[in-house]
């Protein structure tokens, strides 16, 4: 039992320090990297060129691959790649590292092609002989361990300790926390949150590197066991709850031992094939559904994942559909018109068995918004399915009926621990179970035939069958246009309704008598019946069925080639099914390398980032554009003057004040020094909805401005055009004189404008103190002031009260006070008690010099304080000028829109 423990430590300890790393880059950004362990096969690729085929010592290798080449990869990948995924849909983050996954493998391996024959190079594929980081041949220490063993450990349990003291104890990783936990609000503090990305990135890969580096003797070169390895590691990181570094590598190391203990021990695993290789993945899916359920409030007053536009809407239905009628036209007169291309009629036909396939995509992740990665196993569950029903003397129509029915059933047996899981968590569930079927249940001889798997007839019809790839051709067609009319009559009905509500707003659906359970349920059944048809058909087309022909890491490739195209539509489904089967075919024969096709694929996932919609939204919001454009031309006159992007009222004119309806103040302050920040005509909004509309707003030193409106009038968005937090489409933003308009949010702030944001400005993972030293060097003059929060200093700052909260927020600009506070519904929820002492801080900082502007639905509070008041409505300033002239006329005015 010892020996197993210790081995199993040598082991964990890779998956410790490989988990560690990918908890790291995903604490710090929100990116689940599928990739991390691509990233460590390329690494141990090139520590394998440098020590085997150039002779290099294993220790100098070493470090040159670990800390040279990993972290530039990373933060290569986070500039090209990553930075942009940090805003994308988790479905495009998700894709796009899986694209990740296949491309560096392919693009190391293809360089190692390359360079082999000019210098000399052994060949670098899963043949090769990978030397240790240590003395080659290793050297035997102690109780059987090696020299590699020994520094595999002692590294393991370094590289954990420092990483651990960096997260907790430098700036550097405080800052990287507190991007993660509330990343808008940290640029708010003047953290640079790409800066923070991108070291988190260059930490992540240089630990996927060392990894790799460390388990390369072992696992050899091999990208497919590496990706198994990523997995392995990710239970580690799930137990870690994807966030404690300490318990990530905790965990690691217990997974190895388990292993080693269920490989040595389980008696009854011999009898189950597979299994004591399945202990990573049962734990994978044990802790995703014990420890990771979602708890977050996701209701809101807006779609959290609403459908891109409709940049065909404006089209006529035939119009609309033109495109596809002449692509299907052109491709039957293909198929019959050419007899001698049997063998490309067949690959199109492959081709249309995995759109088939794909379509389940569009149901489960285009219309459910679910990253589901068990659709290979859903086809291969339903081909072996109808292998065995066959085989056993039932009729091939009820066989293949059964095999779909199997696939259906199954897919609601996978919805079902997996309901309360969301996003990448569910990914993560289900590729598990995908992987635990291959595994194990696919392994059955009694169910697969073992290695010769079941024989299946091609599909008659009398006059011909499926042995004529033309026929095939047609078959196909024929069923996914079925499928089509499903999906779309399924997206008009009551279910889609209700299908997009769960999606957009789960709890505000339930709320009206929504199932979020009983729906997402449907959409895995249907979904699952419909790759499960895919499957048998790629059976029957074959002629046969074995449990290697659809492994479950295929349902990776699949899944990015159609949302590179389009998961929302079956257009896009089809089209990736053609590309995955044909441009394998059409390299091959212009004799290409397959890595560059992988390649390729790589560069597809990078552009998804920018464009998550796919190809063909892509296509569709460029042909928008272009028919925008012509009509925008044939509708204007020649001789009308150019639009001005620039507001017609001047700012800085009395006259363009008092357009906008403000009285013009420049006597009032008149011998007062200059604005500290002032807004001159200002136009902004969310994306095609304009909010502001030329406002003209100025704020001195030691002067508190109380911008007062009703709902809606703009006064938040006011806020964060000032802080940063929003661009501006037109007008400009002053500090102190200078423009500021064009710097982001975390410059602002070092220049001096801090925001309070409506709600509270708090990080509520952090502690007490770390939110306190986000802003400040030392938090102990905040203590001598506020002795409530020094008792709570090591509190997280989301269990505190609401005043607690509000006060945590306001604290810092008492020790460091900035040029400008900008203060959104600071009393929003708090007793009356706690609004005095706030309200005393306002007053505090305006005798220490900083301007204050201060949004406040409670007018009375607001008054009370106030030097100037702004009144706002429908995005303009509708009035300003001293407290004094405020009266009853001029707030019912504000709130109501009517005069008393």
């Amino acid at each position: 039992m010892l020996a197993y423990i210790l081995s199993g430590l040598v082991t964990g300890a890779v998956f410790a320090v490989m988990a560690s790393g990918l908890t790291l880059s995903y604490a710090a950004t929100g990116v689940f990297n599928f990739a991390h362990g691509a990233v460590g096969f390329l690494t141990a690729l090139v520590f394998f060129e440098l020590n085997v085929g150039l002779g290099w010592p294993g220790w100098a290798a070493g470090l040159l691959a670990v800390l040279g080449f990993a972290p530039l990869l990373g933060y290569g990948l986070h500039r090209a790649m990553f930075r942009g995924l940090a805003h994308a849909g988790e479905t495009a983050q998700i894709v796009a590292t899986i694209g990740l996954t296949i491309a560096l493998p392919a693009l190391g391996l293809l360089i190692a092609d390359l360079v082999e024959e000019p210098f000399g190079l052994p060949p670098a594929d899963a043949t090769a002989l990978p030397h240790g980081v240590g003395p080659y041949p290793a050297v035997e220490v102690a109780f059987g361990f090696d020299s590699d063993q020994v520094i595999t450990f002692c590294v393991a349990i370094l590289v954990a300790a420092g990483l651990w003291l960096f997260m907790r104890h430098t700036p550097y990783g405080l800052r990287m926390r507190a991007s993660v936990d509330r990343r808008r609000l940290a640029t708010l503090r003047g953290i640079d949150a790409d800066a923070s990305s991108a070291l988190a990135w260059t930490l992540s890969s240089a630990l996927a590197g060392l990894a790799g580096v460390l388990a390369v003797p072992v696992v050899g070169l091999d990208s497919g066991a590496f990706t198994v390895l990523l997995f392995a590691s990710a239970t580690a990181s799930v137990f870690g709850r994807l966030r404690s570094i300490p318990w990530t590598f905790a965990a690691g190391l217990g997974l190895g031992v388990v292993q080693n203990l269920v490989a040595g021990y389980a008696d009854f695993a011999a009898e189950i094939t597979g299994l004591r290789t399945a202990v990573p993945v049962l734990l994978l899916f044990a802790g995703l559904v014990l420890l990771n359920r979602s708890r977050e409030r996701v209701a809101g007053s807006a779609a959290e994942d609403a459908p891109p536009p409709d940049y065909l809407a404006d089209l006529p239905v035939w119009r609309r559909r033109l495109p596809w009628l002449v692509s299907l036209t052109a491709l039957l007169v293909w198929t019959f018109t050419r007899p001698a291309d049997d063998f490309y009629v067949g690959v199109v036909a492959q081709g249309l068995v995995l759109a088939l396939i794909f379509c389940s995509f569009v149901v489960v992740t285009g219309i459910g918004g679910m990253v589901n990665l068990a659709q290979a196993a859903f086809a291969a569950m339903a081909a072996l399915t109808c292998g065995w029903a066959f085989a056993s003397g039932w009729p091939l129509p009820v066989a293949i009926l059964v095999g779909v029915l199997a696939a259906a059933a199954v897919g609601v047996l996978v919805a079902m621990p997996a309901l309360r899981l969301g996003g990448r968590i569910l990914t993560l569930a289900t590729l598990a179970l995908a992987l635990l079927a291959d595994q194990v249940l696919f392994q059955v001889d009694a169910f697969s035939n073992g290695t010769i798997g079941w024989p299946l007839p091609a599909i008659s019809f009398g006059v011909a069958d499926t042995t004529d790839p033309r026929v095939r051709v047609v078959l196909l067609l024929v069923l996914i246009g079925l499928v089509g009319l499903l999906v779309r009559n399924l997206e008009r009905s009551v279910s889609g309704r209700a299908i997009l509500a769960v999606r957009s707003a789960p709890a505000a659906a339930a709320t009206v008598g929504v199932s979020g359970p009983r729906t997402k349920i449907m959409l895995f059944a249907l979904a699952s019946a419909i790759a499960g048809l895919g499957g048998v058909l790629y059976a029957t087309s074959k002629g046969s069925i074995t449990a290697t022909d659809l492994p479950a890491f295929a349902g990776f490739v699949w899944l990015a080639v159609v949302v590179l195209q389009g998961v929302r539509r079956i257009g896009g489904a089809v089209l990736g099914g053609l590309i995955a089967a044909v441009f394998p075919e059409l390299l091959a024969g212009w004799g290409v390398s397959a890595h560059v096709g992988a390649i390729l694929f790589g560069t597809g996932g990078m552009i998804l980032a920018k464009h998550p919609d796919g190809v063909l939204a892509q296509l569709a919001e460029a042909r928008h554009r272009r028919r925008a454009r012509r009509q925008a031309t044939a509708s204007s006159p020649a001789s009308s003057p150019a639009p001005s992007s620039a507001p017609a009222t001047d700012a800085l004119s009395p006259r363009g004040r008092a357009a906008l309806g403000a009285v013009p103040d420049n006597l009032a302050e008149a011998g007062r020094a200059e604005p500290v920040l002032r807004l001159e005509g200002v136009v902004a909004g969310y994306g095609d909805v304009t909010v502001l509309r030329g406002v003209d707003l100025a704020i001195h030193p030691g002067e508190v401005v109380a911008l007062l409106g009703a709902n809606g009038a703009g006064k938040s968005t006011t806020c964060a055009v000032a802080a940063g937090d929003l661009p501006v489409t037109a007008g400009a933003i002053l500090l102190d004189g200078d423009d500021v308009t064009g710097r982001p949010a975390h410059r602002r702030a070092r220049a001096g404008v801090l925001l309070a944001p409506e709600g509270r400005g708090v990080f509520p993972g952090l502690t007490v103190e770390e939110n306190l030293r986000t802003w400040l060097e030392s938090p102990d003059p905040v203590y001598e002031r506020l002795p409530q929060l020094a008792a709570r200093r090591t509190v997280l700052a989301g269990a505190l009260s609401g005043g607690e909260q509000q006060l945590l927020t306001l604290a810092p600009a008492l020790v460091r006070p900035p040029r400008v506070l900008i203060a959104d519904e600071p009393s929003l929820g708090l007793a009356p008690l706690v609004v005095e002492q706030i309200f005393a801080l306002f007053a505090e900082l305006r005798h220490r010099g900083v301007a204050l502007l201060l949004v406040e639905e409670k007018a009375t509070e607001a008054l009370a304080v106030a030097d100037r008041v702004a009144f706002m409505r429908l995005g303009r300033i509708t009035w300003t000028g001293p407290r004094s002239e405020v009266d009853a006329d001029r707030l019912t005015a504000a709130y109501l829109g009517v005069s008393s």
